[in-house]
């Protein structure tokens, strides 16, 4: 449930970085391109993020042709990454790092990569196996493995063809340092990184650019507030 939704239905005289704004709890959530709105925001924790690649998945070619994702209705939110001024902008804008894609992406070099092991159901298929994120961690490696597939997490309905599952979002935040209470997604989608921080109790902040996923994230955070954390658990 949205506790507010206020702001313009659109750009005015470029006077306003956002197109809506909706505050469910803790979370706030901004209708906005981040390229816009990012430098009008306060310094955060930290970002964790999965951008656009720019592989043409809102269209529905290479892999996501089989999906038929977009279709004539293509929003085209993947038809490019994010410039090396953009990805800049969000590594100023937060004092630790998550960022999905790295292997499509002008990052610098990293000591930590995080790798998501899609797990035996993807082995020797079309679609990647692994997924790879870019941090600012100082510390090794580190692998995840969750099979999409045999978990079923692709049957539960998705909101965003590239939407992860939660739990990959919530190892992420178990990762970030001691005292990251305010993240980040400035390349929001479907609200999965906020569901995650609803049930860490952390503070977000989303940006998404297509009102049907912001619309989807509102949904699903004001969704996850309203179950019972772990933490709530015989707190009665």
């Amino acid at each position: 449930m949205l506790d507010s939704v206020h702001g313009p239905t659109s750009y005015t005289s470029g006077a306003c970085a956002y197109r809506r704004k909706a505050v469910i709890g803790d979370c706030t959530l901004y209708l906005a391109d981040c390229e816009r709105i990012l430098p009008t925001l306060e310094h955060m924790s930290a970002v964790v993020t999965d951008p656009p690649y720019g592989i043409g998945a809102s269209a529905g070619v290479g892999k996501y042709g089989l999906m038929k994702w977009g279709g004539h209705a293509d929003l085209k939110w993947d038809d490019a990454a994010p410039s090396p001024e953009v990805l800049d902008t969000i590594l100023r804008a937060a004092d630790y790092h998550i960022i999905w894609g790295v292997n499509y992406l002008p990052l610098p070099p990293a000591r930590c990569v995080l790798v998501w092991d899609k797990g035996a159901c993807f082995r020797n298929r079309y679609f990647a196996e692994a997924e790879l994120a870019w941090t600012s961690l100082d510390r090794p490696v580190k692998i995840f493995t969750r099979d999409p597939l045999a978990r079923k997490d692709y049957h539960r309905g998705r909101d965003h063809p590239t939407q992860k599952p939660v739990q990959l979002l919530d190892w992420c935040l178990s990762l970030l340092p001691a005292g990251c209470d305010t993240i980040l997604d400035p390349f929001m989608g479907s609200g999965t990184t906020g569901v995650a921080c609803v049930k860490a109790g952390k503070r977000f902040v989303g940006i998404e650019r297509e009102l049907r996923y912001f619309e989807a994230a509102c949904r699903r955070i004001g969704e996850a507030r309203q179950r019972p954390s772990l933490l709530d658990v015989g707190r009665v």
